[in-house]
């Protein structure tokens, strides 16, 4: 009888840590999945103020094509090194964003 009882014990015991493990399964995929989402979300909004970037600076081009060679190679100047710090800017908050979507995502709220 006991020994009925000890087994009954050791089957819930591990039904138990059966749906333990499906249970970290899931929320382990579940995280994996929004970290990709936040990835591709970031490379998306990456690309598209590079692409504004770009925009900006043919059109800044275009406007002064008209222009003497010496402001011509100013405003190029100019531009670089507006992107540049623009791009620098980019990169120190890159690190914070991903920060927090990753801290957002791991949390668990009960």
């Amino acid at each position: 009888m006991e020994a009925m009882r000890g087994q009954g014990g050791i089957q819930m015991l591990l039904k138990a840590e059966q749906e333990a493990q499906q249970i970290v399964s899931n929320a382990r995929n579940l995280k994996m999945a929004k970290l990709k989402q936040a990835k591709e979300e970031a490379e998306r909004d990456s690309a598209a103020y590079r692409s504004s970037l770009e925009e900006e600076y043919q059109r800044k081009i275009s406007k002064n094509t008209g222009s003497s060679g010496s402001n011509v190679k100013r405003l190029d100047e100019e531009t670089e090194l507006k992107i540049k710090s623009l791009k620098d800017a980019t990169k120190q908050i890159h690190s914070e964003v991903i920060g927090m979507l990753i801290k957002q995502i791991t949390t668990v709220r009960t």
